[in-house]
C-alpha cells in the first residue's frame, strides 16, 4: 500500500491535469493516474486551439479563465502557448451577418473582437483566396498550443514546480469507498487511497464503472486531420476557422440570424454527411493542421465506428480547403483521427459514487478550450 493522498485524479488528458493543477493550488497532495507511458488520446490528437470565441457564454467563461491560466503558466515555463490570435472567415452574405451579430454579442460580455474587411484579411492572411473571403472576426487574445507535447510539459511543470505525484503507464481497476477513504487498486496490485477520487477519462470510467458507463448518455466523435509538409518561407498566423466554422460553433447558436441561416443549408450534402468543417492552423515546424471531420456512434457502441483513415473524407476536406486558402503545397505527410467521448444531453458527465468517488468526462470539442476554467470551478465545488 502507497501513501495516502488528498486526491487521486485517474486520467492524465486535459480535463484530469487541471484539476490536478488546481487541487494542488488549493493545498492538496495529489496523485494522477495515466494508463498509458504519456498522454495520447484526445488531448494530443487535436489542433490545439484555444478559442472561448467558439462558445457559448457559459463556456466562455471558463474559456477565458482557461487563457488566463495557460498564460499565467507560460511565464514560468514553457508549455508551447503562443498568443497570436483567431479568426473566422466568412465567405457570403450570410455568414457576414453571423460574424457581425458575435461581434456585437462579445461587444457587450466585454470580450475583444474585430471585426475585419475583405481587404484586411486579405492582407493578413498570406494566400486566402479573393473568390472565398467576404469579412473575418478576430479574437486578439486567443492562444494556440502544440497538442503533441503541451500535455507533456504541463504535467512536467506540475511534478518539477507543484509537487504532483503521477503514475505513468498505471491502470485503475478498481475503486471502493471505505471507512478511511478510497481505495484505487492498479492493475499491479497496488493499492492507493485517497480521500477522494476523480475520474477524467473515459476508458477508465467504461473499466471502473461499466453499468454507469452503459447507461450513460456518452456518445464518441472520430475527428479526421491531416498535415501538410512544411510550408517553406511562409506563415499562418494564428488558428483561421472559416465559414463552415460559424455554422457549427455554439457562440453562434446565440446570434439573432443562426436558426433562419441553418433552416437554408442542405442536409444532404457531404459536408453535412460527414460534420466537416475547415480549420488551418500552422504548426512551429512551419506545417500546417488542416482538418477536421466528425463521426458519432454511442459510447456502448464505440467499436462500431470504422477505426481506418476514411480517403475519401480527407480528399473532400483537402478540395474544400484549396478553395480558401492557397498554400505554397498541400502534400500531405501526416494523416490521424482523434477520439473524443461527449453527451448527448449535457455539456459535460458528471456522476459522483458514494460521495466521495466523481466521474468528470465526457467534455466533448471544449476540452482544450475550456479544462482549465471549469476545472477551477469544478474543484471549488468538490471541496466545500
Amino acid at each position: 500500500m502507497s501513501k495516502k493522498f488528498d486526491l487521486i485524479v485517474i486520467g492524465g488528458g486535459i480535463l484530469g491535469s487541471f484539476h490536478a493543477y488546481h487541487a494542488i493550488s488549493a493545498g492538496l497532495k495529489v496523485l494522477l493516474l495515466e494508463q498509458d507511458l504519456k498522454p495520447q488520446s484526445a488531448t494530443t490528437r487535436n489542433f490545439g486551439q484555444v478559442v472561448p470565441s467558439g462558445m457559448n457564454t457559459k463556456w466562455q467563461n471558463y474559456g477565458r479563465e482557461s487563457l488566463r491560466l495557460y498564460k499565467a503558466i507560460q511565464q514560468q515555463f514553457d508549455i508551447t502557448v503562443r498568443q497570436n490570435g483567431s479568426v473566422y472567415l466568412a465567405s457570403n452574405e450570410d455568414e457576414v451577418r453571423l460574424i457581425e451579430e458575435l461581434h456585437t454579442i462579445n461587444r457587450h460580455n466585454d470580450y475583444t473582437s474585430t471585426l475585419l474587411t475583405k481587404k484586411q484579411c486579405l492582407d493578413k492572411y498570406p494566400g486566402l483566396r479573393q473568390d472565398y473571403i467576404q469579412a473575418g472576426l478576430f479574437f486578439p487574445d486567443e492562444i494556440t498550443v502544440e497538442p503533441r507535447t503541451m500535455i507533456h510539459k504541463l504535467q512536467q511543470y506540475l511534478i518539477e514546480n507543484k509537487g504532483l505525484t503521477v503514475l505513468y503507464n498505471t491502470k485503475a481497476i478498481h475503486t471502493e469507498k471505505t471507512p478511511t477513504g478510497v481505495e484505487v487498486v492498479t492493475a499491479d496490485q497496488v493499492k492507493h487511497v485517497a480521500t477522494k477520487v476523480i475520474i477524467c477519462n473515459g476508458s477508465d470510467f467504461k473499466t471502473l464503472y461499466p453499468g454507469y458507463f452503459a447507461q450513460s448518455d456518452l456518445e464518441i466523435s472520430k475527428l479526421q486531420m491531416l498535415r501538410t509538409r512544411p510550408q517553406a518561407g511562409y506563415r499562418l498566423p494564428g488558428s483561421i476557422l472559416t465559414g463552415w466554422s460559424i455554422r457549427r460553433y455554439e457562440a453562434f447558436y446565440e446570434c439573432p440570424s443562426f436558426k433562419e441561416i441553418k433552416a437554408k443549408e442542405d442536409p444532404q450534402s457531404q459536408q453535412k454527411k460527414w460534420s466537416v468543417h475547415i480549420l488551418f492552423k500552422q504548426a512551429v515546424d512551419g506545417s500546417v493542421i488542416l482538418g477536421d471531420s466528425h463521426e458519432y456512434a454511442d459510447a456502448k457502441d464505440a467499436d462500431s465506428l470504422d477505426y481506418e483513415l476514411n480517403m475519401d473524407i480527407d480528399n473532400f476536406m483537402i478540395a474544400e480547403a484549396k478553395k480558401i486558402i492557397d498554400l505554397p503545397t498541400y502534400e500531405i505527410q501526416d494523416r490521424w483521427y482523434g477520439i473524443y467521448a461527449q453527451c448527448k444531453n449535457s455539456d459535460i458527465f458528471q456522476k459522483t459514487i458514494d460521495k466521495d468517488i466523481h466521474i468528470i468526462t465526457g467534455i466533448g470539442g471544449k476540452g482544450m478550450t475550456g479544462s482549465a476554467g471549469f476545472s477551477k470551478e469544478n474543484i471549488t465545488r468538490l471541496l466545500k
